[in-house]
């Protein structure tokens, strides 16, 4: 058995406050995106993550709502130290099933410094993992595998289309200024095919899934709280992302999105074109924090309602990035009968994310 070799504390590695900071590399605008390349690990960034979000149904038709994530990021704590124990590096995993029989999210996470063969996350491609947890690109297939307290899955995600760059040919603003930004670009429509597991039970599940894959050195503007962010696939072949930063104090500080239609066509939104508006609130009996889990997201003057698969899709990352946030599947439905399915993530609800 492998011996596991993870923190001791919780780090939050969401979302770093734009500073100026000479020790991270910039995100520029220009920089274009280079596959296979920039599937893989950007280790010199502050952060960076791999996002898997789906629906799932197995063969009874029973509906589920899945989401794997891997996050890296570099501390810059003892850089110098010549130790292998050193952690130049840090790892986190969240993982969660949405049973909306059940009306509970079974979730879990992991947290390691990378090293000793027991976590790491390649430079060449999409390769990361903390022990027997894993996403991986191989073939142009994605894989995931992950055995958890309360549930266990092995998915493959198969791409239909090409990555979609989002913002600027993948250079994504994310506040009024230009070091607040990402490189970013998302995998829409992936099909899903595998199993899981639930209290022994193993079902057979196909669906459609969601990757973003994002990296950064400077996040968030100090005057937001938190972020609203949706990907929705469409039922047509076509697909949604759009985010807004909330600002402390209400209001929108930065926002953007892209779309793509069912025919390939690709449009890239401006700030004042995406508007967040909740339409019912849920509260927390564990955290008490209020989540707007039902929400009107606008792109172009075009609405889309979301409805949650259920309310309580509340997930407490508290024991690895100390984060607790609302990540939630929804139903979505717009002008002219379009439908769709995707997720819905609400952050900095209860208190605001910082480094």
């Amino acid at each position: 058995m492998k011996r596991r070799i993870f923190l001791a504390v919780p780090l939050v590695v969401f979302a770093p406050v734009a500073v100026a900071n000479d020790a991270y590399p910039p995100v520029e605008r220009g920089r274009p995106l280079r596959f296979p390349r920039d599937h893989g690990s950007h280790p010199d960034f502050g952060v960076e993550w791999w996002y898997v979000t789906g629906w799932l149904a197995d063969g009874a038709g029973n509906e589920y709502g899945m989401q794997v994530t891997f996050f890296r990021n570099r501390p810059r704590i003892a850089e110098s130290n010549p130790s292998a124990f050193a952690p130049r590096q840090l790892l986190f995993a969240h993982a969660a099933i949405a049973n909306p029989r059940e009306n509970r999210l079974r979730h879990d996470q992991r947290a390691a410094r990378a090293g000793f063969g027991l976590a790491e996350a390649s430079e060449e491609t999409t390769r990361v993992f903390i022990d027997d947890w894993s996403l991986s690109l191989l073939d142009d297939v994605y894989r995931a595998k992950v055995a958890a307290r309360a549930f266990s899955l092995e998915l493959a995600f198969t791409p239909q289309r090409p990555a979609l760059p989002n913002g600027d040919a993948g250079y994504s603003q994310k506040g009024p200024l230009p070091l607040q930004a990402s490189y970013y670009y998302s995998r829409p429509q992936l099909a899903v095919s595998g199993s899981i597991v639930i209290e022994g039970k193993a079902n057979a599940v196909t669906g459609r899934a969601w990757l973003d894959h994002e990296w950064s050195s400077e996040y968030m503007a100090q005057e937001a709280a938190g972020w609203d962010w949706t990907g929705i696939n469409f039922a047509d072949g076509g697909s949604l992302m759009a985010f807004r930063m909330r600002g402390r104090a209400g209001g929108t500080v930065w926002a953007g999105g892209t779309l793509r239609s069912k025919d390939g066509d690709v449009r890239t939104f401006a700030p004042d074109e995406i508007h967040f508006t909740p339409r019912r609130t849920w509260r927390s009996p564990r955290t008490s924090v209020e989540y707007p889990v039902a929400m009107t997201v606008s792109a172009g003057g075009i609405a889309y309602a979301l409805e949650p698969l259920f309310d309580d899709q509340e997930l407490d990352a508290s024991a690895t990035t100390g984060t607790i946030y609302w990540e939630g599947a929804v139903r979505a439905s717009g002008a002219g009968g379009l439908t769709g399915r995707g997720y819905l993530e609400l952050t900095g609800y209860g208190t605001r994310l910082r480094l």
